[in-house]
């Protein structure tokens, strides 16, 4: 691979910090693959419509980051559920049903896709124990971010070690939701007034997603931050779901978060 064909992702200064014990994440962007089209970049979403070959480059490319062979970078088949999977050191390259993954073992990267759901990677530098989750509207309201943390906890880590950054994700600004989108979230909690404001729309609201998924890290008792980006906003670095929607494209590519520990 040359230099010029390397991924080039976003690290987070709150998981930088665990590089000492041996923890390295990236949050990868567009740049850096082979896809065309629609797909432009670093496609790594199995589900798309997109050339298998390449897909599986884009993978090897992500795997090749991390200095690391494709078969060690483990990723689930995704259904917007609370669901976490713990994946061991000798992971066989299977995709089960799950929207998270931790592991105490190193040498394996666990990696969440996204186009607009909140990439969320986690880490305990302290007991060397990671986690990542993909959390949408329904992962964020049905729990999967504390299950995450809590499936960390049962292989060693500690809540108050745990630190969590949100990746790219969509933002209030480019979602709008209708009345009983809002209404769902009300009924679980009125306190998730506070993430939706009156759009232009009569009747309908932008909601928070960002917000949401950080105060729910922050009431599990975790250090969270966000790194602040909107997938929608940035058709030149991120992939969206939404964006795709409205521009009335086919289908669209996923990218990439994740992170894994190197050997004691």
């Amino acid at each position: 691979m040359t230099t010029a064909e390397q991924p080039r992702p976003i690290t987070a200064a709150n998981l930088d910090e665990a590089s000492s014990a041996g923890i390295r994440h990236g949050f990868f962007t567009r740049d850096g693959g082979v896809s065309d089209g629609i797909y432009r970049g670093l496609n790594v979403g199995l589900g798309s419509n997109d050339e298998p070959g390449r897909v599986q480059e884009n993978r090897r490319r992500v795997a090749a980051w991390f200095d690391l062979g494709p078969e060690r970078l483990a990723t689930t088949h995704q259904i917007h559920s609370p669901d976490v999977v713990v994946v061991s050191s000798n992971y066989d390259g299977s995709r089960p049903q799950a929207d998270a993954q931790v592991t105490s073992a190193p040498g394996v990267i666990l990696g969440v896709l996204t186009a607009d759901c909140g990439p969320i990677l986690f880490a305990d530098p302290e007991n060397r124990v990671i986690g990542a989750a993909h959390a949408g509207w329904k992962g964020a309201l049905g729990g999967v971010l504390e299950n995450t943390i809590d499936a960390m906890i049962a292989l060693g880590a500690r809540r108050d070690k745990i630190r969590a950054t949100l990746g790219p994700s969509i933002s209030a600004a480019n979602y709008e939701v209708g009345p009983e989108f809002v209404d769902r979230f009300l009924a679980e909690d009125t306190d998730f007034a506070t993430f939706f404001t009156p759009s232009r729309k009569a009747g309908h609201s932008m909601f928070d997603l960002p917000g949401l998924t950080l105060m729910r890290l922050t009431r599990a008792g975790v250090t969270a931050d966000n790194l602040g980006l909107c997938t929608y906003a940035s058709p030149e670095t991120f992939y969206s779901y939404r964006r795709t929607t409205h521009a009335g494209e086919p289908d669209y590519g996923r990218q990439i978060s994740a992170i894994m520990m190197t050997e004691d």
